[in-house]
């Protein structure tokens, strides 16, 4: 990966116990930074730190469900309380649902994907910008999906809470932009991460390579492809790129 310079900032990761989250707390702590990371899954959590032989000394690791304001509260409070400050945030954590169409698709399942997908970055800002205008400045990444841009058969709840979060992305970066704040928006398409795992068993012929078929370039994304992005947008090095959704597609989007 390309180094970017991250000694002496502090980085928040939702969803660090798989996927992105996981490679991403990686990739910030060998960029120097000191980690604020959370999961709903505490051993995942745990799991990231050891696979990658992160450090406590740097670390924070607290579980947290994004969809509660009391939890996300308490996570953004504690990592302030250890590390003094909050340079960058990248709202990762999300959750993808049954293959359904809409009218098939069920109450409670489209309430909890956008409690997670579309609440829970609304909840993490809400925590994390108080801080960042208080310290004259940050960076926030939410990640949404190429399906936040594009609609995406059997995937409603999904797509709907996507295309929320690029709103919020935006709204909040026109809102904060005087105070020193960046915010933007990731939107990868289909990459090799664990929330494939359920699409990929539907038994709708949704296999992995089905899946790279639709992709122009013709293969699945790799996380360290959009944690090399992440890596891109956040550094202070970038300072004048905000409100965007930075779509990582393989020209999904272009077509």
């Amino acid at each position: 990966m390309t180094h970017h310079d991250y000694s002496g900032q502090v980085v928040l990761i939702t969803g660090a116990g798989s996927g992105f989250g996981r490679l991403a707390a990686a990739a910030f702590a060998d960029a120097g930074a000191e980690l604020i990371l959370s999961d709903q899954n505490p051993d995942a959590l745990q799991d990231t730190l050891s696979l990658h032989g992160l450090s406590e000394d740097h670390v924070l690791a607290q579980r947290c469900d994004v969809s509660s304001a009391s939890d996300v509260e308490a996570m953004v409070e504690a990592g302030i309380s250890r590390f003094g400050r909050l340079d960058v945030a990248i709202n990762n954590a999300g959750i993808g649902h049954e293959l359904k169409r809409l009218t098939d698709l069920d109450e409670a399942a489209f309430d909890r994907n956008i409690a997670v997908n579309l609440k829970g970055v609304f909840l993490c800002m809400r925590a994390e910008l108080p801080q960042m205008v208080a310290q004259g400045g940050g960076a926030i990444l939410n990640v949404s999906s190429v399906a936040g841009l594009l609609g995406a058969p059997m995937m409603a709840a999904y797509s709907a809470a996507k295309h929320g979060v690029i709103g919020l992305t935006k709204t909040a970066a026109l809102e904060y932009a005087k105070k020193g704040i960046r915010v933007n928006a990731l939107c990868p398409a289909f990459s090799r991460t664990p929330i494939l795992d359920p699409l990929a068993q539907s038994g709708r012929g949704n296999t992995l390579e089905n899946m790279a078929r639709a992709i122009p370039l013709g293969r699945l994304g790799e996380p360290a492809e959009i944690v090399q992005a992440m890596l891109w947008a956040c550094s202070r090095d970038n300072g004048f790129l905000t409100g965007q959704a930075i779509t990582l597609d393989g020209g999904m989007s272009a077509g």
